[in-house]
């Protein structure tokens, strides 16, 4: 089971992944517990006006769905994870802040082929929680939230970035200003 690091700390996990049957289909959705389900699952079962469950609703986005089809299902969820197949796909980047410029503001778990190194930039991102690949030490982990003082790109965590306080001065007159 992979390790969960939530708000920049090791955190137990109650959340159980339904994952689609070897065939492809989809399985039933539970009616206890805290369960993410698949997206097509989750939109299957919201068209059927599915029943009440007790338990906490999560959905799992793949790196090829739109996560602009759950805007209207906001307030039903309690956790939205979006998957890295591997390390090197960026498009779980885009998804997170595609949903918290939507206005997400639940837990955000990155899941899949998530490393180390990748974690400073998942938080600038949207991401706050972290499912880490097994073979990732979760106490080293940690340390990625602090591995840069101030980043250069402008991001959803609105950190101070470099360059940032020279552009809110004004330059003298007669001279270049690259900010």
């Amino acid at each position: 089971m992979p390790t969960l690091i939530k708000n920049k700390r090791i955190a137990p996990d109650s959340w159980q992944l339904l994952e689609p049957a070897a065939d492809g289909g989809l399985p039933e959705l539970p009616l206890t517990g805290d369960w993410v389900v698949p997206f097509a699952l989750w939109k299957e079962q919201r068209a059927q006006g599915a029943g009440e469950r007790s338990g906490r609703n999560g959905v799992l986005l793949e790196n090829t769905d739109d996560p602009r089809q759950l805007v209207g299902d906001f307030d039903r969820l309690a956790l939205i994870a979006v998957r890295f197949p591997k390390f090197t796909d960026g498009r779980g980047y885009s998804i997170a802040r595609e949903l918290r410029r939507l206005g997400w503001k639940g837990e955000l778990r990155a899941v899949g082929d998530v490393l180390r190194d990748q974690l400073f930039y998942m938080t600038r991102c949207g991401f706050d929680a972290f499912a880490l690949r097994a073979d990732q030490d979760a106490q080293s982990a940690l340390t990625a939230f602090s591995d840069f003082t101030a980043p250069y790109q402008p991001a959803i965590d609105d950190g101070v970035r470099l360059g940032s306080a020279r552009a809110e001065t004004t330059p003298p007159a007669n001279t270049l200003n690259p900010w």
